[in-house]
């Protein structure tokens, strides 16, 4: 069926008209940046089929390598690269709110929730940093290693540097295990003191390191594995 044979309340695009985005599934919101079907497909079909490739889920969706959206008929490399702008704005959207709320960052099931959606689906491991005020508001967040803690240094200086140039109070670190598997190494344990050493020499506090996996976290404050 073409997508013009639809009722025309039923077309992505009207139906966005009509109804809002909100009306629409996922498959539609994606109709309609791909904008048209191929090989006797139309657009709708070709978005069913692309969703079924990711499990039906945007954040698989999302962390699609560009080379395996463009493999998906239908698709090639300039929508390819369109969904992945998509996608990559929605994230950014979000943890811009992330940075706009006002909530006092005090647990780690805020810290889960704030970056989770950066962290989540990643094949490698990522070390962050939070940087809080006084009243435990989000001052920012940055990057600080790629690889995993027992094979990459952690860049203290460069953390104490920047938490001083924030005017920060306390700073909380945050990684991932892509494994799935929240508990932390021996690695983990070792640089979290080294850390925790440093910032306290220029009064600054280590709030807490927060392990985020797939479905899960740990926290070294909750566990009390380094006192904080």
């Amino acid at each position: 069926m073409k997508i013009l044979d639809m009722v025309a309340d039923e077309r992505p695009r009207e139906k966005m008209r009509q109804r809002g985005a909100k009306s629409l599934s996922n498959a539609e919101l994606l109709a309609i940046l791909l904008g048209s079907g191929t090989g006797g497909k139309n657009v709708m079909e070709v978005a069913q089929e692309l969703m079924i490739c990711a499990g039906g889920r945007l954040t698989l969706l999302g962390a699609m390598p560009l080379e395996k959206l463009m493999e998906q008929k239908g698709v090639g490399e300039v929508r390819a690269i369109g969904i992945a702008a998509a996608l990559e704005l929605g994230r950014r959207c979000f943890e811009e709110v992330a940075l706009m709320d006002k909530r006092s960052v005090t647990t780690p099931q805020l810290v889960y929730q704030i970056m989770l959606p950066v962290l989540k689906n990643l094949d490698h491991e990522e070390s962050w940093i939070l940087y809080l005020n006084r009243a435990h508001y989000l001052l920012g967040k940055e990057m600080i290693t790629v690889g995993r803690m027992e094979t990459t240094l952690i860049d203290t200086p460069r953390i104490v540097r920047r938490a001083i140039e924030k005017q920060c109070t306390h700073v909380v670190l945050v990684h991932n295990h892509p494994s799935g598997q929240a508990l932390p190494s021996e690695a983990d344990v070792r640089q979290t003191e080294i850390l925790r050493k440093a910032l306290r020499a220029v009064e600054i506090g280590l709030m807490d390191h927060v392990i985020v996996a797939e479905d899960s976290f740990f926290s070294f404050s909750e566990e009390k594995l380094v006192k904080m």
